[in-house]
């Protein structure tokens, strides 16, 4: 039976461990359009400012026309975050967010690519049995051509991850399963053999399975469904908390990240692709 431990962020059995979550990997969360009508909704709902919600007041302003709530934005950078990393990891709760930076405005039908980068990872000091990883994440518009123009969003956090399970010791073996065994051995039918039917026929049966070891490598992530994202108007970094988990947060060690003006440079060589699935 699958232990809590081994389980995904979305209660699946666990692919992925703070093992296999190595500084200078690079996840592809896929690619989120913009949808307008949910864009203004979440606006009235969570953050009703005029240049959010109001088309014309916003068509008239430096704006240009309405813009995205940044908490939309990053809400949908945690929706990717979640369909093509923690379904597939062992993840547990986030001790807290670093940073979290709206870098441009986000319009209805931008399309955004989402990516999360792996900066740092050590064992947990305040949650035995877990992992600490800090993690970059970012969001880019992507220009007609599919190139990145602008990057629209970055946040710095930190997750905890469970270790992968050790494996049994065979030394360990259950003195009664032993036992059992010898006695078959002296039968003529060793250990794994099932006799087969009555006098006078063979014997069927098998020798024990080998069971294959659990890969360490990442495997390819699902890509986002057609989740929008959304941005708000300022450019200023907003120190967020983000959901604390039980105990104490660590103290992760500092991320270097982009300048607010330039575009990302290439993606690290070790890349996690998407594979195309649809959206929940």
């Amino acid at each position: 039976m699958t232990t809590p431990d081994a389980r995904s962020g979305t209660g699946q059995p666990a692919e992925l461990f703070f093992e296999d979550l190595v500084p200078g990997l690079t996840v592809d969360l896929g690619v989120v359009t913009v949808d307008g009508d949910e864009m203004v909704a979440f606006a009235r709902r969570f953050d009703p400012q005029w240049y959010h919600v109001d088309p014309e007041l916003a068509g008239a302003s430096r704006h240009g026309g309405l813009i995205a709530s940044g908490f939309y934005t990053v809400s949908l950078f945690m929706r990717a975050y979640v369909d093509h990393l923690l379904s597939r990891a062992a993840a547990d709760a986030s001790p807290g967010l670093e940073e979290l930076r709206w870098l441009a405005p986000v319009r209805a039908g931008d399309r955004l690519a989402v990516r999360v980068d792996v900066m740092g990872a050590r064992p947990s000091t305040a949650r035995p049995g877990l992992g600490t990883v800090s993690l970059t994440g970012t969001m880019l518009r992507l220009g007609p051509d599919d190139r990145p123009e602008q990057e629209v969003l970055r946040t710095r956090f930190r997750g905890w991850f469970a270790l992968r399970p050790a494996e049994a010791d065979p030394s360990e073996a259950d003195p009664a399963e032993a036992d059992s065994a010898e006695a078959g051995s002296e039968a003529g039918t060793g250990p794994g053999i099932a006799a087969s039917g009555p006098a006078g026929g063979g014997t069927a049966g098998h020798g024990p399975s080998e069971a294959g070891a659990a890969g360490s490598g990442p495997a390819s992530v699902g890509p986002a469904g057609s989740g929008p994202a959304g941005h708000g108007p300022s450019e200023a970094g907003a120190a967020g908390s983000g959901p604390a988990g039980s105990d104490q947060p660590e103290s992760g060690p500092p991320d270097a990240h982009l300048a607010e003006t330039s575009p990302p440079g290439p993606a690290r060589p070790e890349t996690v692709s998407p594979r195309a699935e649809p959206h929940a």
